[in-house]
């Protein structure tokens, strides 16, 4: 293949996946306008936008068929998306307890470190013991030049991901005035908050988990694409066809969570009450619902263009991590530390800025 057809393979994946990060930063700007209304209430309004009517629209206006791909898929590939997702949505509800525990930034960077570190790597493992055609291993990372420089870029932004949070903990203590703590915050249990960030960094990488456990179905979207493209490359939407699956399970655990919580909240008039503005509210939700899912629609079409999950995810949480941290430089949230903090957060930065690059340079070595 011509370097430069790959070179414009390798960017274009790396656009669509800085538009699928900066979506997913800045998704829950929206949900700041619902007025009234409890998180839970808001969070799964929103979350059936999300996980159950934008998916398969997206399937519906991207793969002619796709439900008739579902239902012919076979029950592994099925079970496993399903379980998958599910795992990954308690992944996601235990996020809040870990930043609890161990503060924003610190819970924060060691659950996304995490993420990115598991979801990259632990599926290469798994082909590794039991050889599927077609996936990459992780001896390729070790033995190969593009696999070795991914390895490169992955330690590189957890170095990145590390200086965010070391930034955040030492904002956290300067502006709140934290002795006890170094998080200022009256909850800090290091102990028990490193071990619930364990957990939800591991069950998060499960929606990549997910992803892969898929891959049937895609598969089938490509090749009847292909059928009738065909020497037009790889199908951009492919993926959208696992995505319903996998946030079935999604939907699942925290559509249980947020009703349970409103009954133990007694929040379930919110949905009628008078006194908000309802059409409104769900207006916002319907938008923050969407935006969520623009990241992963935009995650499947970067990964058709890279043609690797590793590098993909990697690139995927790198800048959702990045634009997120950015916005906090933008919107002036770090006023007022000193310069060595500003300067460890800049830094932090540019060291995940520098790991993007190297990730997406490793797809130019491949012959």
């Amino acid at each position: 293949m011509p370097i430069n057809h790959i070179v414009m393979q390798v960017l274009a994946g790396v656009v669509f996946h800085f538009i699928g990060g900066f979506a997913s930063g800045s998704f829950y700007v929206p949900y700041k306008k619902v007025k009234g209304w409890a998180w839970e209430s808001f969070w799964i309004v929103g979350g059936v936008f999300s996980w159950l009517i934008v998916p398969p629209l997206a399937a519906y206006l991207t793969i002619p068929g796709f439900a008739a791909i579902i239902r012919q898929a076979d029950s592994d590939t099925i079970g496993y998306s399903y379980l998958f997702g599910l795992l990954w949505g308690i992944g996601g509800l235990t996020y809040g307890f870990g930043v609890r525990y161990l503060g924003v930034s610190l819970g924060s960077s060691i659950i996304l470190g995490l993420t990115m570190v598991f979801g990259s790597l632990v599926p290469s493992i798994f082909y590794y013991f039991n050889g599927t055609e077609g996936k990459e291993t992780i001896d390729l990372f070790f033995s190969t030049a593009p696999g070795r420089t991914i390895l490169l870029g992955l330690a590189i932004c957890v170095l990145g991901i590390y200086l965010c949070g070391r930034a955040g903990v030492l904002k956290e203590k300067e502006l709140t005035g934290a002795i006890a703590d170094a998080s200022g915050n009256k909850d800090y249990q290091f102990g028990l908050g490193l071990m619930v960030a364990i957990v939800s960094g591991i069950l998060s990488a499960c929606f990549n988990f997910g992803l892969e456990a898929g891959k049937p179905m895609a598969h089938v979207a490509s090749d009847l694409w292909k059928s009738g493209h065909p020497g037009q490359g790889e199908f951009l939407f492919q993926n959208n066809v696992t995505y319903v699956v996998v946030l079935w399970g999604g939907l699942t655990t925290n559509f249980l969570w947020c009703m349970f919580l409103n009954t133990k909240n007694k929040t379930f008039g919110d949905y009628v009450n008078p006194r908000v503005p309802i059409a409104r509210n769900i207006f916002f939700c319907a938008l923050a619902g969407t935006t969520w899912y623009l990241q992963f629609f935009f995650y499947g079409m970067g990964e058709s263009r890279l043609g690797n999950g590793a590098s993909s995810w990697i690139l995927h949480m790198a800048f959702i991590i990045l634009i997120a941290n950015a916005w906090g430089v933008i919107l002036k949230e770090w006023k007022g530390v000193s310069k060595k903090t500003y300067a460890t957060i800049i830094g932090g930065i540019a060291v995940i800025t520098l790991s993007i690059l190297l990730v997406g340079f490793a797809r130019t070595l491949e012959p």
